[in-house]
Formats: C-alpha cells, structure tokens, sequence
C-alpha cells in the first residue's frame, strides 16, 4: 500500500504573497541592471510590510511602490536594502557560487509534467478553484495507490456548498472536507503573518521529494540556491527522457566564492551516476537557462516546476 499527500496554496496566500513581493523587488533591479545582486527577504501582515536583504546594483528603484501596487495603498512599508557584503562579492566577481549549499533536482514519469501525481493535483485543484474565487486558499490531496482517496479544500469568501459542488466537478474522491473549520471571510494579512521561502515544498516537487533547503524568492541566478535548483531540474527532465526512466533524482552541492560544484550526481531508477556535459558553474547556469530572460514573479506562485519554464 502506498499513500501520499500533497498540498498547494493560491497566490493570495500569504506567505506567496511574500515572494511574489520580492520577485517583483529583484525583477525591477534586473530590469535595469542585468548584474544586479539580490537577496530580498520579505514579511507582511497586518497592515506591514517588511523588506530586508542585500543588494547590489546600479539600479535605483521605488520600493514603496512596487510594493503598494501589489498590496495596496493602505500598508506601512519598512524597507532596509543594504548593499551586499564585499567578503561575499569577492568570490562572486570571479564567478563563484553566492553560498554553499545543496539543489535538488526531480523528475518522474506518472504524469505529463513530470511531477507527482499527489502534487499536481493539489495543483491543478488550486488553480481551477482560484479561477472562481481568486482569494487566499488552499487545497490538499491524499492518494492511496496512484487513486485519489482523500480532498481538502479551504478557501476563503466561498459557501460550503457551492465550493463542494465545484471541487467534485474537478477532482473524484472517497472523501472531501471543505472548509472543514468552517466558512471564512478574513484572508490573506488581514489573518495571518506571511514570509517568503516559506512554502519551499510548495515551490518544489511536495512532500515526498528530498529538497536542499533553500529558498528561491528574491535571489538572482548568482545565488545557486535558484539556479542551481533550476539547472538540477532540467537535467532530471533530460536524463528522464534519455534512459526512459521512471524517475530521476539530481544532486548538486556547491561551496561560496566557488564555481564548479562539490557534488554533481543523478540516481536513475535507483542507479547513481555522474552528472557529465553540462556546465554546472553559476555563470553557464545562467547562460544555459536564458535566465536573462525569466520574469521571476511569474515563477513564484503556482510551483516553480512542471510550468514550461526554460528548465522544464
């Protein structure tokens, strides 16, 4: 018997508002300078907004109003960017690694996204019922050998019965609960604290793939937390599909201020490998993926994978 369990959140959850927030604050740097530096962490509720991180970049922008755009006028903006710490740039500017750290990568072959099945239907469900009531949400999927046995959905400004009549007409289950604590209307930072990098399985393949424990939001492709996740996802896709696989995990590990990783293997079908041909260090990351070219708020609030991105 196996059973698994996947959840999603709708972008009006707090904590991917977070992120959209701070993808927007990167993606306005790289807009003006493409060699900007970033590592924006951002906390809202309750009226507040807090922007805190490094960076470095010959582009000045309005924090204040990217921000108000996104949640309105009627929040406190506390914003304190300082510029990134010389001792991590020395190794950056030669084309070092941003951290240490360790990427993940995941591909399988149960669904045509090359995601698991519990994950992308807790997604697909989120998506579907975001499109009738885009507001803070969130949803659940339990599988019992490969059928959906258990749904939840809860998801605020809805009608139990209305939102039941919807859920079913998306996804068959043995068991639903909706709203189970019952129907709400205060959502988003009007009811709770959110912070970005906080929904890092959401961001990544669900709860029944290893991640490396890094966050994605607010980083640019020096900061091989993102990238380097990215690149290990593409080469799982690539391997995936070369050895017909059914699944395909990657592995990669980098130390600061340094290029090349520490660690670079894949394990195909349970047979491990060297990861061979590709060029792992941040700047052939950069140049392989177009990242030059990403919008990074289109990649922060349905899942970073399985979405058509160039790493897909």
């Amino acid at each position: 018997m196996s059973i698994k369990t996947a959840e999603f959140v709708s972008p009006k959850h707090p904590d991917k508002i977070c992120d959209y927030i701070a993808d927007s604050i990167l993606d306005a740097y790289l807009k003006g300078d493409k060699s900007s530096r970033c590592a924006i962490e951002v906390m809202g509720g309750h009226g507040l907004i807090t922007i805190n991180g490094e960076v470095s970049s010959e582009e000045k922008i309005d924090i204040e109003k990217i921000v108000k755009e996104i949640v309105g006028e009627d929040y406190q903006i506390i914003s304190n960017i300082v510029i990134q710490s010389p001792q991590i740039a020395q190794g950056v500017d030669i084309g070092g690694a941003g951290d240490q750290g360790i990427m993940k990568g995941y591909a399988t072959s149960e669904t045509e996204e090359y995601l698991p099945l519990e994950y992308n239907l807790a997604r697909n469900l989120c998506m579907k019922v975001f499109e009738v009531y885009p507001y803070d949400g969130k949803t659940q999927v339990t599988i019992e050998d490969g059928k959906v046995k258990t749904v939840v959905c809860s998801f605020q400004n809805t009608k139990n019965d209305r939102l039941l009549d919807l859920v079913k007409s998306i996804i068959e289950a043995k068991e639903y609960h909706i709203n189970p604590s019952g129907e709400w209307d205060q959502g988003g930072f009007d009811a709770d604290t959110g912070l970005s990098g906080r929904k890092l399985i959401v961001d990544n393949y669900g709860p029944e793939v290893t991640i490396g424990g890094g966050s994605f939001s607010g980083k640019d492709y020096t900061k091989v937390d993102r990238s380097g996740a990215y690149m290990a996802r593409m080469i799982a896709v690539a391997l995936l599909k070369k050895y017909k696989a059914k699944e395909v995990y990657t592995k990669l590990a980098y130390a600061i201020g340094k290029s090349e990783p520490v660690m670079a293997v894949a394990v195909i079908d349970g047979k491990e490998i060297k990861i061979e041909g590709y060029d792992l260090t941040p700047r052939g990351i950069y140049k392989h993926l177009k990242l030059d070219e990403v919008n990074y708020r289109d990649t922060c609030t349905w899942g970073h994978f399985g979405r058509g991105f160039n790493w897909d």
